[in-house]
C-alpha cells in the first residue's frame, strides 16, 4: 500500500535538464551529475540511471557506500566518490569499480596500500582545497604533502578538482580568488611530477557564473533537478523534477479562543475550518513552517497553522465555501503546481530562512518516490 503523501519524480524532467546544460557547454566540457545524498532526496538509484541514459559521462556521490548502491542498481557509468575514506573500508573502491577522491594524505596512503595488496593501478581524483577548508590538499603546502602521493606506484591521479565556498553569492570576490589559487596548484602538481588530464571545479552556481571554471568537466546537481541555486538566475529552460504531494483525512471546525496543535501558537479569534493533511517532520516538513507556509489544495493556497508534527499537519480552509469546499480526499499539493499556481523549492527554503538543498534531502524515507 502506498501512503497519502507522495514524491513523483519526472524522469523526462531529469534528461531535459541535463541537456539543457550540455547545450550550455555547448561542446566545451562534460557532465558530472552529482546524486549524493539519495540524489538530492529523488532517489539515487532511478534517478543515476536515468542521467546515465541521458548521456551523462560520470555520476558523482558522497561515499562509498552511495556508490555501491548506484552499481547493485545497475548503473555502468563510471562513479565519482567525493568523501573522505581515511576511515573506510575500501574494499567497495576495487570490488565495485568506484573512482575515489584522495583529499589527505592518509587516505593516499591507504588506497596504495589497498591497491598494492591487489596488484592493480587505481585511478584517483585528488582534491585542492583553494580556500574552503573542508576535504583537500592545501593549495599553499603542496610542494609538501604531495611527492609522498606522487611516488605511489598503484595510483594514478588522472583528475584534479576544487570545490569553490561563494559560488553562490555574486557580490564575493573569493571565487575568483579560488580560481586563481586552483589553476597555481595546478603547475605546482607539473612540477611534482603529477600532470592530471581532467579539471574541475564548477559546481551548479559556479557553472552560471563563470565560463572560466568550466574547465574539462562541470559537476551540476541542484540544476539537473530544475532548480537554480538561489539567489542566482538562468535563462537555461529547467523543469522542476519532484513533486510532493498528500491527501486531505479530515475537514473540522474551530470555535473562536481554541487553540491549534502542540502548544496552542494559533488561536482563532472567529469560526475557522481546519483541514488535517498527513504529512510532518518525519516526512521533512520543517517545522518552521507553521505560521509561514502553505499549501496548494483546490488551486488555491491555504496557510499551514498550528504547528508541524510527526505525522501531520493543519491547514486553514476557512476561506473555501460552497462548490469550493475542502473535503476529505482532496489533493493537496506540498511542493508543485496545481491549477495556475505552483509552490517551488526555493520559495520553500526562503519562507523559512534555509536553502532548496536542504528542502529536498530532508524528504524523508517513508514517502514513496514514484517515477514517471
Amino acid at each position: 500500500m502506498i501512503r497519502p503523501t507522495l514524491a513523483r519524480v519526472d524522469l523526462a524532467a531529469l534528461h531535459s535538464n541535463l541537456r539543457a546544460v550540455v547545450d550550455l557547454l555547448a561542446g566545451r566540457s562534460r557532465v558530472i551529475a552529482v546524486v549524493k545524498a539519495n540524489a538530492y532526496g529523488h532517489g539515487a538509484t532511478r534517478v543515476g540511471l536515468a542521467l546515465e541514459s541521458a548521456g551523462a559521462d560520470l555520476l558523482a556521490c558522497a561515499d562509498i557506500e552511495e556508490g555501491v548502491s548506484l552499481r547493485a542498481a545497475g548503473v555502468a557509468a563510471p562513479i565519482l566518490v567525493f568523501g573522505a575514506l581515511s576511515v573506510s573500508d575500501l574494499a567497495g573502491v576495487f570490488d565495485y569499480q568506484l573512482t575515489p577522491t584522495i583529499s589527505t594524505p592518509s587516505a593516499g596512503r591507504a588506497l596504495q596500500s589497498a591497491a598494492a595488496a591487489r596488484g592493480v593501478r587505481l585511478e584517483c581524483h585528488l582534491k585542492i582545497d583553494t580556500g574552503m577548508n573542508r576535504l583537500g590538499f592545501r593549495h599553499d603546502n603542496l610542494a609538501r604533502t604531495l611527492p609522498e602521493l606522487a611516488m605511489s606506484p598503484n595510483l594514478e591521479i588522472v583528475a584534479a578538482y576544487t570545490h569553490f565556498a561563494t559560488a553562490d553569492d555574486p557580490e564575493s570576490p573569493f571565487m575568483t580568488v579560488q580560481r586563481n589559487r586552483f589553476e597555481g596548484a595546478l603547475q605546482t602538481l607539473a612540477g611534482l611530477g603529477l600532470a592530471p588530464a581532467v579539471r574541475h571545479a564548477a559546481n551548479s552556481a559556479a557553472l552560471l557564473r563563470d565560463e572560466r571554471v568550466w574547465y574539462d568537466y562541470v559537476r551540476p546537481g541542484l540544476l539537473l533537478y530544475g532548480i537554480a541555486p538561489p539567489p542566482l538566475a538562468t535563462t537555461i529552460p529547467l523543469r522542476p523534477a519532484l513533486t510532493l504531494t498528500s491527501r486531505v483525512v479530515a475537514v473540522k471546525g474551530m470555535r473562536p479562543g481554541e487553540g491549534i496543535g502542540y502548544g496552542l501558537p494559533t488561536r482563532a479569534d472567529a469560526p475557522r475550518s481546519l483541514a488535517v493533511v498527513p504529512a510532518g517532520y518525519a516526512d521533512g516538513l520543517d517545522t518552521r513552517l507553521a505560521g509561514r507556509g502553505a499549501v496548494l489544495v483546490r488551486g488555491r493556497r491555504a496557510p499551514i497553522v498550528g504547528s508541524v508534527c510527526m505525522d501531520m499537519i493543519t491547514i486553514d480552509v476557512t476561506g473555501f465555501a460552497g462548490d469550493q469546499a475542502v473535503q476529505t480526499g482532496d489533493e493537496v499539493v506540498i511542493i508543485g503546481p496545481q491549477g495556475t499556481d505552483r509552490i517551488d523549492v526555493r520559495e520553500m527554503a526562503a519562507t523559512i530562512g534555509t536553502i532548496p538543498y536542504e528542502i529536498l534531502c530532508r524528504i524523508g524515507a517513508r514517502i514513496e518516490r514514484v517515477y514517471t
